[in-house]
């Protein structure tokens, strides 16, 4: 059961995109919940929010402890964020689970009119090139000796992985090719 963090953000694009690749997902909205799921997907949405919303809902610890424990973990976007050990360009009071050794930069690729989509190859992804959706994006600045680099984009760091957990700068989600989310149901199933 791949759990769905629930707070904010593209919710119902990751409950397609997980059953398109084979897994049953699930809403984590509470503590609770989040012990009952093997995995999460951290969405798309407003970082800042999200970070806020965890703690209001007590779940900012429990997932930073499930993340250390091994859980995997995939992140899109502001997900993606989330799981960075660092954040170049956040709020103060702003913070992330972790579990990713790299910076991120919020919204690197632009603010929200400046949004577009790219053709970007991932590595341990057959088939050619996965369409992604960039949306006040944010880019790897940097990767610890931990973390690996799976895809780049216009010399930035876009797609990462780090034990079991993955992030994208993008959103596959919203394409309709769910080969990224396979990667991770996958991914799942070997933990």
């Amino acid at each position: 059961m791949i759990g769905v963090l629930a707070l904010q953000g593209d919710v119902r694009e990751h409950f397609a995109a997980l059953t398109a690749a084979g897994a049953t997902p699930r809403q984590v909205r509470r503590p609770e919940e989040l012990a009952e799921v093997d995995a999460l997907v951290i969405p798309g949405g407003e970082s800042t929010t999200m970070s806020k919303l965890a703690v209001i809902f007590g779940l900012l610890e429990p997932l930073r402890e499930r993340v250390r424990a091994g859980m995997p973990v995939y992140g899109t976007c502001a997900g993606m964020i989330m799981l960075a050990d660092k954040i170049l360009d956040g709020r103060d009071d702003q913070e992330t689970i972790g579990g990713i050794d790299m910076i991120v930069r919020r919204n690197a690729f632009g603010r929200q009119n400046e949004s577009f989509e790219a053709r970007v190859d991932i590595e341990g992804i057959d088939g050619g090139p996965v369409e992604g959706v960039f949306i006040r994006a944010p880019w790897v600045e940097s990767v610890g000796g931990g973390a690996e680099v799976l895809a780049t984009f216009d010399g930035h760091t876009v797609a990462v992985r780090q034990g079991k957990v993955l992030a994208t700068s993008f959103h596959p989600e919203l394409t309709g090719d769910h080969r990224v989310h396979k990667l991770f149901v996958e991914m799942v199933g070997r933990a």
